[in-house]
């Protein structure tokens, strides 16, 4: 039995409600295919707008075997290339980040333009048409200031995702924000315990003292499930829609994005030791409005995100192996504020530093016992893992779906 056969096997028989079966979390094969069929074939999220303010911009990201450039060519435009020389291979680009007004290989200093074009070449010969050689494009698209990129041929319809969550977006003001601050850390554990963890708080009282001062633990809030029912949750929408923003909570129907409003604790206003806002200026004037909580955005398999009155904060998740999640977080605040004056960075990161590194270390602890042979799937708390819930069965049925679409045999037309 083959490894695709043995895994629709396994999810086709999997008991609801409990967790997957280790091989999901630990077997090379099945992270090959997870790779497969989400990570080359979604659109994910890679970065921001502002981080290619100019042109002449660029920045790099690695996807499973893919090396990726971003850049913000003459005309303004963001694309996303191949980072693979048309020569003979090499990285055109090693950098995570520069600016330069082509992109040079250094291997045989193939050139190209910022939009893939080849511009020059040595010792090719008369008849050597660039044209044909081009850095390869990859599919991209911008959404209110969040760049997201396809690897398949043929990428998904994206407009389903950008006619929802662009409404919501809007007024943060994406576009007209800066970096103030950018980390990555490297989670030795598989990219789905990653996400399980996010989807939950029923860790959170005993392992984020910093994050529950202002993010509520219940589980109407982190969750898909309860929301329609809890009066706090209702109310809070009602405010946020007067204040014309919308809030209501949303569901694709495909189970792989949702967005919504929740409230913070107790009328905190930011993610900060004291609730109070970490920059003192607005992301936008509809954001200006108190007691707006925090916009909060999931769009598997790659980001979730809080978007709060003052500042923003993205998270993107890419693996790096079978039991390696490289988790990338970017605070963002508007373009015209000022370190030092505005905003002080300790107190603008140092909640979610905290708690990613506190999630960090549950994953790991996750994985290490995943791994031990008296592992096997548990059951789901039902009160309080509705998100996991959730997350694992769009898993699961897109699993599903693909792992039978390979096995159809292909169509001949006479």
């Amino acid at each position: 039995m083959t490894t695709r056969q043995s895994m629709l096997e396994q999810l086709q028989n999997r008991r609801d409600g409990f967790s997957l079966a280790q091989p999901f979390y630990t077997d090379p094969d099945i992270f090959r295919i997870d790779m497969e069929n989400f990570y080359y074939r979604e659109w994910l999220f890679v970065g921001h707008d502002c981080e290619l303010s100019r042109p002449g911009n660029y920045m790099t990201v690695q996807v499973g075997e893919y090396s990726v450039i971003l850049t913000r060519a003459r005309d303004k435009k963001i694309r996303a290339l191949h980072n693979a020389c048309r020569h003979r291979g090499s990285r055109v680009c090693s950098a995570e980040k520069g600016t330069s007004a082509k992109l040079v290989c250094p291997y045989h200093q193939w050139t190209y333009d910022l939009d893939g074009t080849l511009q020059f070449v040595r010792h090719m010969g008369e008849d050597f048409d660039k044209s044909k050689f081009s850095l390869k494009p990859i599919h991209c698209e911008s959404i209110e200031g969040y760049i997201f990129i396809c690897l398949a041929d043929v990428a998904p319809d994206i407009e389903p995702l950008r006619q929802k969550i662009a409404p919501y977006l809007a007024p943060h003001n994406i576009p007209e924000t800066k970096v103030a601050f950018k980390s990555s850390i490297i989670e030795k554990g598989n990219w789905k315990l990653v996400w399980e963890n996010n989807r939950e708080c029923y860790h959170c009282a005993a392992n984020h003292p910093e994050l529950c001062r202002t993010y509520p633990e219940a589980a109407s809030v982190t969750g898909v499930q309860g929301m329609m029912d809890d009066p706090e949750i209702l109310a809070h929408w009602a405010h946020c829609e007067q204040a014309g923003l919308e809030a209501r909570f949303f569901l694709s129907p495909d189970g792989q994005f949702r967005v919504t409003r929740m409230p913070l604790i107790d009328g905190a206003e930011s993610y900060t030791m004291s609730g109070k806002p970490a920059v003192k200026k607005n992301m936008g004037e509809k954001t200006g409005a108190g007691g707006i909580g925090a916009l909060l955005l999931f769009h598997y398999p790659t980001t979730w995100n809080h978007f709060l009155g003052d500042h923003a904060i993205s998270f993107r998740v890419i693996p790096r192996g079978p039991q390696e999640t490289e988790v990338t977080t970017t605070w963002l605040v508007p373009k015209d504020a000022v370190e030092g004056i505005d905003y002080d960075v300790e107190d603008l990161t140092h909640v979610w530093t905290f708690t990613n590194d506190q999630d960090r270390q549950i994953v790991e602890e996750n994985a290490r016992g995943i791994r031990s042979p008296a592992y096997e799937p548990g059951p789901y708390s039902t009160e309080d893992e509705g998100g996991v819930m959730q997350f694992v069965e769009w898993y699961v049925n897109t699993s599903i779906n693909r792992l039978t679409d390979a096995q159809k045999p292909l169509s001949i037309v006479a």
